[in-house]
């Protein structure tokens, strides 16, 4: 099966990546365990290219900031290097960016909940939006995340990619699993995978059945589980 190229609106920058994987580790952006955090930032671009998402150029240079942190931090810290450019913290800068970034977060937030309060004011020729109308309510970094542990689940050895993996078997699959539930989980339609073509064929039949507008992807809040809803035309709700 030949690889799709994935372009999506919600993709999201490597600021948004650092702060989804400081929120989730539940780190201070003020002592940030470098390595560890260098560590899981290149353990995603690397699922992100086995996606073959297109990973824009900030993110790779992200990733070699993160691996100049800390090859400073590595290096022994001499008593006349106190108080001088040299005996700053490497993270100094990462830790200020982040910050500021910190403040967008907040007022997006903010933004978002007058959203909320006023968006059954109606006015005069203004479109009104339902909540239903959102296909993909979600931080896009959650979905990598779960194709990421869904990866982690694979057998260690390595399997040659020999079978076909047609994307219609997977939204398939995904559409049957729905039948019988209210909603599933994200980790639900990775079942049964043994091969990551495998994997990465069912994330591009979520992301195929998003765009054809057939589910909703939603999270009730941040870090909160992925779950997944059929789409039900206006006739149907409420049966």
């Amino acid at each position: 099966m030949n690889l799709l190229d994935v372009h999506l609106d919600v993709f999201e920058g490597p600021l948004d990546l650092l702060m989804y994987l400081i929120r989730k580790n539940n780190l201070d952006i003020y002592d940030i365990p470098i390595s560890k955090i260098t560590e899981e930032y290149l353990a995603y671009l690397d699922v992100m290219k086995n996606l073959n998402l297109e990973v824009a150029g900030e993110f790779l240079v992200m990733a070699s900031t993160l691996m100049q942190i800390k090859a400073k931090m590595l290096l022994p810290k001499h008593p006349q290097d106190e108080g001088d450019e040299e005996g700053k913290d490497p993270r100094e800068q990462l830790v200020s960016m982040l910050e500021e970034h910190q403040k967008y977060m907040e007022a997006s937030k903010i933004l978002g909940e007058r959203f909320n309060k006023f968006k059954d004011v109606f006015y005069r020729g203004s479109p009104v939006f339902a909540s239903e109308d959102k296909f993909l309510d979600v931080e896009f970094m959650a979905l990598i995340d779960a194709v990421k542990k869904a990866f982690e689940k694979l057998p260690d050895k390595e399997e040659i990619e020999a079978d076909n993996f047609p994307i219609e078997t997977r939204i398939e699959k995904i559409l049957t699993l729905l039948k019988s539930r209210e909603w599933i989980l994200i980790d639900d339609i990775f079942s049964g995978e043994t091969k990551k073509m495998g994997i990465i064929t069912c994330f591009l039949a979520l992301l195929e059945l998003v765009k054809q507008r057939r589910i909703i992807v939603a999270q009730d809040e941040p870090l909160s589980e992925v779950r997944i809803y059929l789409r039900k035309e206006p006739g149907e709700l409420g049966n």
